[in-house]
């Protein structure tokens, strides 16, 4: 290791207060293979944005970090491994929005989110899109609210699973609005944007990417996305808040989290690496093409954020009467 690396990792460690054995732990990290947990099976968006980073920070560091896949419960199974994992920086976890919904979601759940994990980064988001079948008469987020208003109990609202911030957006729009409506749950996206281009459940909320290449074609009407920025995707779609519905943002987040204990220079040379591979051209390329946008908060900003987002969802999932045992 460099004397300029050694000299930051010092400082870091001095200045919040570690004690000698932390900065040691630190300067020699990593000292083996680091173990990347992903609560999901392979191939799904989690686990493709685990590899990419993965093999950014196997390149920069010098060690192997490989990805063991968890899945099951929901993400719990893997949540509750990550945070039962030694708190030496050689264990992650990456975790998408259901960290912080399942907690209200479940009766019981493995970890506890606030407690159990230090949070490394908010590494990515994707925002979650309002799409209708071009036989509803609405361009706009108010005029289907109008037209839903004016056709109470007619229509259904197609989402990609229980408990996915696509079927919480909705809730969260469809009660706001007091809009009667059915949410109608699919096995997926794909299948619930299958439903909404054949007119079966003609509104829906769903992830961004699988809807793009059809509101580029015409089959699909994107009203508004769920983040507070709008999508380079899409970007002559306004957010819901530029639509006239504020306080609706309904991403999926891309977040990674140490166990609780985890020395603070570790936690910042991972943050730092994180940042630095997500801007690497063919991870960039690869993050887009998934629909996720580089974030890379601190470890304080991730950490504002999952407290803030436990009780927001857990008031939809109360309000829903939202409940998987």
């Amino acid at each position: 290791m460099d004397f300029q690396r050694r000299h930051l990792l010092w400082l870091a460690a001095c200045a919040a207060g570690l004690p000698l054995a932390g900065i040691a732990r630190a300067q020699a990290y990593p000292a083996k293979p680091v173990r990347v947990i992903v609560p999901f099976a392979a191939g799904g968006p989690t686990d493709v944005f685990a590899r990419l980073i993965a093999l950014g920070l196997s390149r920069a560091l010098g060690q192997q970090f490989y990805v063991e896949n968890q899945p099951g419960a929901g993400g719990n199974l893997g949540m509750g491994a990550g945070a039962r994992a030694a708190p030496d920086g050689h264990a992650l976890t990456v975790v998408s929005t259901s960290f912080v919904v399942n907690p209200s979601l479940y009766a019981k759940i493995p970890y506890n989110p606030t407690k159990d994990f230090a949070p490394v980064t908010l590494a990515a988001v994707s925002p979650n899109v309002l799409v209708v079948n071009p036989s509803i008469p609405a361009t706009t987020v108010k005029e289907l609210i109008a037209f839903l208003r004016s056709n109470p109990g007619k229509y259904s609202i197609a989402h990609p699973g229980v408990g996915t911030t696509s079927q919480l957006g909705g809730e969260m729009f469809k009660h706001s609005q007091d809009l009667d409506l059915v949410s109608v749950p699919f096995n997926g996206s794909a299948p619930a944007v299958q439903s909404v281009l054949a007119g079966h459940t003609p509104i829906a909320f769903v992830v961004l990417t699988p809807v793009v290449p059809h509101v580029k074609e015409g089959k699909l009407r994107a009203l508004a996305v769920t983040t507070a920025k709008r999508s380079p995707a899409l970007p002559d779609v306004p957010t819901l808040a530029e639509a006239g519905v504020p306080d609706q943002e309904s991403d999926t987040m891309q977040g990674v989290l140490a166990p609780t204990g985890t020395p603070e220079p570790i936690i910042a040379i991972l943050h730092r690496e994180i940042d630095k591979a997500m801007t690497e051209l063919e991870v960039a390329q690869k993050m887009a093409a998934l629909g996720f946008e580089k974030i890379a908060s601190t470890p304080d900003e991730f950490a504002r954020r999952i407290r803030a987002d436990i009780p927001k969802w857990a008031r939809v999932i109360q309000t829903a009467n939202i409940r998987v045992e």
